[in-house]
């Protein structure tokens, strides 16, 4: 069975619907260039309600250490997801200080890329799970939730028994053909269930989670 995770999630019917679909992951994001951004007092309250019924994501990008004493203490989240540019050095550095497992996001375009990620899973407990997403577009100002799919090909240099997320352009109508041609074990969706940027659709969130869950009936 494929894991899912609803990232961006801003409001409680949001929140209750990829619940109630079975999301194993709720994504919180806290950067204010995306239209997920959201006050810490937000990002908390969602978190409390989602604790214990999916695993709580706090995304956040090239974070300070002043930034990560604010949030992490008030959101209490079950992983930190880095989405920037930190290093090896700089993700092994805040697991340690945090005792909070991390999903590292890497934009790739190339099984060269996808090889080179690989050195955020080396032994010490660097990142516990990799996301592997879409570069962002010439000129973007952010480093993620564009709606921008890979090719999903190059995903076979990941070695077997890697732990990781796909994303990148994910949608209802196409995340069964991800998981066939992927066998990914786990799924990542933002934009591909909004009815606008940052507003997220229950709607689609309910149809994004059954279209995982049946991905594999078929074959």
């Amino acid at each position: 069975m494929t894991d899912a995770k609803i990232c961006g999630i801003k409001t409680s019917e949001a929140l209750e619907a990829a619940l109630a679909g079975g999301a194993n992951f709720i994504g919180l994001v806290l950067h204010a260039k995306s239209p997920r951004n959201m006050p810490v007092e937000t990002a908390a309250a969602l978190a409390a309600m989602a604790r214990g019924r999916a695993h709580v994501v706090l995304l956040l990008v090239d974070p300070t250490d002043e930034r990560l004493a604010e949030v992490i203490p008030a959101v209490a989240p079950d992983f930190i997801q880095l989405h920037g540019s930190e290093t090896p050095e700089r993700v092994m550095a805040i697991r340690a200080a945090y005792a909070t497992p991390i999903i590292k996001a890497v934009g790739v375009r190339t099984e060269q890329e996808v090889r080179s990620a690989m050195v955020y899973l080396k032994p010490g407990k660097c990142a516990d799970l990799l996301l592997f997403d879409a570069k962002p577009p010439e000129g973007a100002d952010r480093t993620g939730g564009h709606g921008i799919p890979f090719d999903w090909s190059i995903l076979s240099a990941v070695p077997l028994d890697t732990p990781y997320l796909l994303a990148g352009g994910l949608t209802p109508q196409n995340v069964r053909e991800a998981v066939r041609l992927t066998g990914a074990p786990a799924v990542d969706v933002s934009s591909g269930v909004e009815a606008a940027p940052g507003e997220k659709s229950p709607e689609l969130i309910r149809g994004f989670l059954q279209a995982v869950k049946t991905a594999m009936e078929t074959l």
